[in-house]
């Protein structure tokens, strides 16, 4: 059985985070495990405001110490790393153990919230993630800040974007526009940049509130997909399929938010 690790932020209503994560490697038949970075709350008596409580950097090595003592994962992601403390040490991590398949899920905010997350984040994810990166998944706003280029409104920002985050080092970029991007037509759209080509990825555009998830969901999916031996674009156009399912047959959680369902690719009849 192959395995996958995530190193990311706890969601406690398990719809995103390191727990949408897991499930999503479970549903493609790999075992995962996890080293956990932060822990998110939410404020129900303050319109649903988010806490970020981040774990200690020196926990989190020791996390990823217990991880690699059962030898490499077959892929890893990261997602809220908390700190640039945090994302030394994952670096740490990679330069010791030297895994494969590496994700990095460049989470500068969490939804719902105002603002970028740990603003000096982005540097420090330039300087020691995207080298070592197979694949990096930044959704627009992530990708303005990471590129210098503010508000992307474009194919062609979405472009040249991609294309100044693939030289930092990252083999692949996806660059997650979906319902943020308004491109005249009733589609979501990724935009997949390996450094030689770009490959359009689009999806009906879902009208639904229950997407909470599906970004993390989506960098889970191409890491499990990596693991299981598939090329890089066949992992992220499954992943896409997968996301597309989860959006479409999510559920409410309360009045402030839906979360996607992991098991709809399975329940539609299809296998990972």
């Amino acid at each position: 059985m192959k395995k996958t690790l995530t190193i990311a932020g706890s969601d406690t209503t398990g719809g995103a985070g390191l727990q949408a994560d897991l499930k999503t490697f479970q549903e493609y038949g790999t075992f995962g495990m996890s080293a956990i970075t932060s822990i998110v709350t939410m404020d129900i008596n303050d319109n649903w405001s988010h806490n970020i409580e981040t774990i200690e950097p020196e926990v989190v090595g020791r996390q990823l110490e217990t991880v690699f003592a059962g030898g490499k994962p077959d892929a890893l992601k990261t997602g809220m790393l908390g700190d640039i403390r945090t994302i030394a040490v994952v670096r740490d991590a990679i330069d010791h153990y030297h895994p494969k398949n590496i994700v990095i899920d460049p989470v500068l905010a969490c939804k719902g919230t105002a603002g970028i997350l740990l603003s000096e984040n982005a540097d420090s994810i330039r300087e020691l993630l995207l080298p070592v990166a197979a694949v990096t998944t930044p959704n627009l706003i992530e990708a303005g800040i990471l590129s210098d280029l503010g508000d992307l409104k474009t194919v062609a920002d979405i472009e040249k974007a991609a294309t100044i985050i693939h030289g930092f080092g990252a083999k692949t970029v996806i660059i997650k526009g979906g319902r943020r991007f308004d491109n005249q037509e009733d589609e979501a759209l990724d935009v997949f940049y390996d450094g030689h080509a770009f490959h359009y990825l689009k999806s009906p555009l879902v009208h639904t509130d229950n997407n909470h998830g599906a970004g993390c969901t989506f960098a889970a999916a191409i890491t499990a997909g990596l693991a299981n031996g598939k090329s890089t674009l066949e992992a992220v156009t499954t992943a896409k399929a997968f996301v597309h399912a989860a959006i479409t047959n999510g559920h409410p959680f309360n009045q402030y938010l839906g979360h996607i369902w992991h098991g709809a690719y399975r329940d539609q009849g299809y296998t990972l």
